[in-house]
């Protein structure tokens, strides 16, 4: 590190900002490893310093929550209402209408399910012909088949009446935002909250709000799934042409008349990526809303299962729900972006057949609730894993320790810590760090000399994070890394707002259990951004790669969080690895679209260019394609990242541990102060990461004219 720092004075008026940046942080780095003996505060941030934020923060919640608690349960109360209707027109819950008690075993269906097969597919008909109709029939006929239905109905009446709620807010807060441009700000920060809150964090205070019961359930999903909305009804009316906007001025009407007869209609085709987005996220609301409002649908029967170490009943139980998302998904999105609709006498022609034969047959319908057919798949599946577990059980067991032992492991506590003779047959000394820190130095000095200061700079930060640990990091160098990537992504605007949002971690108590976070969310995003990025690169060079990748692609953004954690719990079973792969299978995914999406959109004037140059493929990707796509590439970073944080308070229930686990365990305890500061100081991270990813792909924007 002498040789870095002790550079000809020369040059140091020519260091870029970048190396300005990277060099404060390694000599901050420095004299804290240095009088970390003398001066332990400067690693760890003292007890005593410690502000009671946590109890602060509850002790306000408790009297405000409170304080609306009665006009809350009158709306829970009113809300019972739809959610009794809906599950009775679906078949799920019986007559009469009283007592609304949505907690009960439900008993036999009412609803004769034909009729729901046949809407489905007719609706499927309708938006996107015999291929969507198929889809409707088949994928309903799986949920008939796995004896699920009346759980199944019970779920989607909970997201037909929790969406049209989502739907109504979430619209109103775009209006509001497009209408009176100065909340428009105020809008925005508050989405960016709701979207990197985690969502077991607000379930607490819904829990003294509204009770445990379905409707808290329904009220979460309602939350969750209004951002989108409003988001897109925001992008919506702000993309309409200003010359329909003049045009509508120009006929004379209000503003009442402009705004709902021509903005709206001319934004329609973005507000219904919005009902889209908005079904997706209420349908992946449906586990989670079943940790408080418990009763018989599907998320529960998830839960169940996992619990009881049921896989193949709990993949069969999370396959009814992907097939819902898809099912969902691909119907919303072609009445979001088709405006081709087929034949409806077939859409007639399907229901009245339907109705007649349920008619016809009505006495020997069996009921779905009593068919077993994947009951032996289930059974299969169990038995499939125990056999494959037990055939390999020595070599996944040496694939899950040598992950935690050799990557994980040193990433959290430290090689001083990790290397030990159990594991790695030899005990890590002070000589080791010595020469390590040596090794990094002579790497940095040689870099530098080379020209390239910034990265060898960043090389010796690195070294000295793996010597470390990143949850044993001080906290003034944690500090300062983050302040100077801010500034060098944003200015000092951007700086003085990360520092300042870490530093409300660090007096609430939480810093411990957030780097702790950092480190697994940290480690998931650096593997799927390599891996993503290496997929992505190889679906934008060969066509084939990607007919392949699409397909998988499309089911992982489909398939509801808790649905990721059951493949890795039936094979490796609780713990921080199947954790870490659980992360990665969800994260990984905007990584490989952008990736691939930036590299296949490079303008054909720049290809042609480069092409007639003489210059090779490999030359092409370097030196066109790559530095072009780097906007898009980041964005897809930002939304890898997260993914990640979304995904790491749903791990926590199979052996994370930071801030995921301190929202589970405050949801347990209704500890509304704890699972509010702890799904807060996540938020953070979260948003401190956001910004400084934006703010280089606005960079690389500005570099290309963009």
């Amino acid at each position: 590190m002498t040789a870095v720092t002790d550079l000809p004075s020369q040059h140091a008026s020519h260091l870029t900002v970048g190396a300005k940046a990277a060099l404060i942080t390694v000599v901050v780095g420095a004299i804290c490893l240095a009088l970390e003996g003398v001066a332990p505060w400067l690693v760890k941030w003292p007890t005593a310093w410690e502000l009671p934020a946590t109890q602060w923060v509850g002790a306000f919640l408790d009297w405000f929550l409170n304080g609306i608690k009665p006009a809350m349960r009158l709306f829970s109360d009113l809300m019972a209402y739809p959610m009794y209707w809906a599950n009775v027109l679906l078949g799920s819950q019986p007559w009469p209408i009283e007592p609304i008690d949505l907690s009960e075993p439900i008993e036999p269906i009412v609803t004769p399910w034909p009729l729901v097969i046949a809407v489905v597919t007719a609706i499927g008909w309708y938006l996107g012909g015999l291929p969507m109709a198929t889809l409707g029939f088949l994928g309903l006929s799986f949920v008939l088949a796995s004896g699920y239905w009346t759980e199944s109905m019970s779920t989607l009446a909970l997201v037909s009446v929790s969406v049209p709620v989502a739907l109504v807010v979430g619209g109103a807060i775009g209006i509001l935002a497009n209408e009176v441009p100065r909340v428009k700000s105020f809008v925005q920060a508050v989405l960016d909250v709701m979207q990197t809150v985690p969502t077991f964090a607000y379930l607490t205070p819904l829990l003294l709000l509204f009770g445990f019961g379905p409707v808290v359930g329904l009220i979460a999903s309602a939350i969750y799934a209004a951002p989108p909305m409003a988001r897109n009804v925001m992008l919506g009316l702000e993309r309409v042409e200003p010359e329909i906007k003049e045009a509508a001025i120009m006929s004379g009407g209000t503003r009442f008349q402009q705004l709902f007869q021509v903005e709206i209609p001319a934004a329609a085709t973005q507000i219904m990526v919005g009902v889209n987005q908005c079904l997706m996220a209420a349908l992946s609301m449906v586990i989670i809303a079943a940790v408080i409002g418990g009763f018989n649908d599907i998320g529960w029967e998830v839960l169940l299962t996992m619990r009881k170490a049921q896989f193949g009943e709990s993949l069969l139980a999370g396959l009814v729900i992907v097939v819902f998302a898809v099912v969902i998904d691909r119907m919303s999105g072609t009445l979001a972006t088709e405006r081709k609709r087929y034949d409806q006498r077939v859409v007639w022609a399907i229901l009245v057949f339907t109705a007649l034969f349920t008619a016809a047959f009505w006495a020997w319908l069996p009921n779905p609730s009593e068919l077993t057919l994947l009951d032996p798949v289930a059974e299969a599946v169990d038995s499939g894993l125990t056999a494959f577990t037990q055939a390999n059980g020595p070599w996944l067991d040496a694939l899950k320790n040598n992950s935690l032992f050799y990557v994980l492991l040193p990433l959290r506590i430290g090689l001083d810590q990790a290397v030990l003779p159990f594991t790695w047959g030899f005990q890590w000394t002070p000589g080791m760090s010595f020469g390590l820190f040596a090794v990094g130095a002579a790497i940095a000095a040689l870099m530098a000399w080379r020209g390239h200061l910034t990265g060898g700079l960043v090389v010796l930060i690195l070294i000295g994070m793996l010597e470390t640990g990143i949850s044993n990091l001080p906290w003034p160098f944690v500090l300062t890394g983050a302040a100077a990537l801010s500034f060098v992504a944003g200015g000092w605007r951007l700086a003085a707002l990360s520092v300042g949002l870490l530093c409300t971690i660090l007096v609430s108590g939480l810093w411990e259990r957030a780097l702790l976070s950092l480190y697994l969310s940290g480690a998931a995003v650096f593997s799927c951004a390599v891996v993503g990025g290496l997929i992505g690169l190889a679906s934008a060079v060969w066509e084939p790669v990607w007919k392949v990748v699409r397909p998988i692609c499309d089911m992982l953004q489909t398939i509801p969080l808790f649905v990721f954690l059951i493949p890795v719990l039936m094979v490796f079973q609780i713990g921080e690895f199947s954790a870490f792969l659980a992360i990665c299978a969800y994260a990984i995914v905007p990584m490989i679209r952008y990736t691939r999406h930036g590299l296949v959109n490079t303008p054909e004037e720049m290809m042609e260019a480069a092409i007639s140059s003489g210059a090779t493929e490999w030359q092409i990707m370097r030196d066109v394609r790559a530095p072009y796509a780097a906007p898009t590439i980041l964005l897809g970073l930002n939304q890898t990242i997260l993914y990640a944080f979304a995904m790491l308070v749903i791990a926590a229930l199979i052996g994370t541990t930071g801030l995921g686990q301190s929202i589970y365990l405050a949801l347990g305890q209704a500890d509304v102060g704890l699972g509010i500061s702890a799904g807060a100081a996540m938020a953070i991270l979260a948003l401190v990461a956001d910004r400084i990813v934006q703010g280089f792909a606005e960079e690389q924007r500005k570099a290309l004219g963009l």
